[in-house]
């Protein structure tokens, strides 16, 4: 069972349980509006002094994912609210991002074939689709801003978890383009599925992928891209390693897949991170 946990550090490379607070934060016992099988993918942002997490929600009875919201005044406790997007389909990876004052989402859609972006309308509350972006049957797709242009990471082997994808554009509807690098990795289940938010400051990115290769999200691996451009691309494993992992014991004995970090104003991290343990 999937659960979710927060964890801090004094890096994104460097993140562990907090001393003052029990992981998880967040369980399927937590979701009171729907019959909740786990909860993954976390995604957060802070807006007016509020932390808002975005997740999945797998819903036993439809067997399709929901996307749940979660808020947070300190970032260490907090409290289920609803769940936000339901559709005919499997929704997970509720990435979340601000653009021009406005709230966007890209979750995976894998059955329309197609990178679908959501607007909030209004926020946190309601999304409303804008639009298909491109159209493929991409898992994790992991958008961002960089050198004034938007940048997008997905697996296009969704169950194999081996392959990894660039796209570009000058603006966030488009025209998207397949960097000419692309795919950047292929049958490499260590390195290829995305694992959460890139990130990007100054002339850095990162970005964190899931290491499936002796199991699905078994633990997490971060990259620095040390070249991106339309035209070529170049990146190298950080010195440490996977960075989160299964601990062997509890709610994420058994993996870690995925990881949103943030900055904060001292200079510390904070990430929403989940974690599989046995069930009950």
């Amino acid at each position: 069972m999937w659960s979710i946990g927060i964890y801090a550090g004094e890096s994104p490379f460097c993140l562990t349980a907090p001393g003052n607070i029990t992981n998880p934060i967040m369980t399927r016992d937590q979701v009171t509006d729907a019959r909740a099988e786990f909860v993954a993918d976390p995604f957060m942002l802070r807006r007016q002094g509020v932390w808002f997490m975005f997740f999945e929600v797998m819903n036993r009875e439809t067997r399709k994912g929901e996307i749940g919201l979660a808020t947070s005044e300190c970032g260490f406790v907090w409290q289920y609210q609803q769940i936000v997007l339901v559709e005919p389909f499997h929704l997970s990876y509720p990435y979340v991002f601000k653009w021009d004052n406005e709230f966007y989402m890209i979750p995976e859609t894998l059955a329309p074939g197609a990178i679908r972006l959501y607007r909030a309308n209004p926020f946190p509350s309601r999304w409303t689709v804008v639009g298909d972006l491109f159209k493929t049957p991409a898992a994790d797709p992991s958008i961002f801003r960089f050198q004034d242009r938007w940048w997008m990471f997905t697996c296009s082997n969704p169950f194999g978890h081996d392959v990894l994808r660039l796209y570009f554009a000058e603006s966030l509807p488009g025209p998207w383009r397949e960097h000419p690098a692309s795919p950047l990795l292929e049958g490499d289940k260590q390195r290829a599925r995305p694992a959460g938010r890139v990130l990007t400051g100054g002339d850095n990115v990162i970005r964190f992928a899931q290491d499936c290769v002796n199991s699905y999200g078994n633990q997490v691996r971060a990259f620095t891209v040390s070249e991106l451009t339309p035209a070529s691309y170049a990146e190298h494993e950080h010195e440490l390693g996977p960075i989160l992992k299964a601990s062997g014991d509890g709610w994420n004995e058994l993996g870690m897949h995925h990881v949103d970090a943030h900055q904060q104003t001292n200079g510390s991290w904070l990430a929403c991170v989940d974690g599989l343990g046995k069930v009950d």
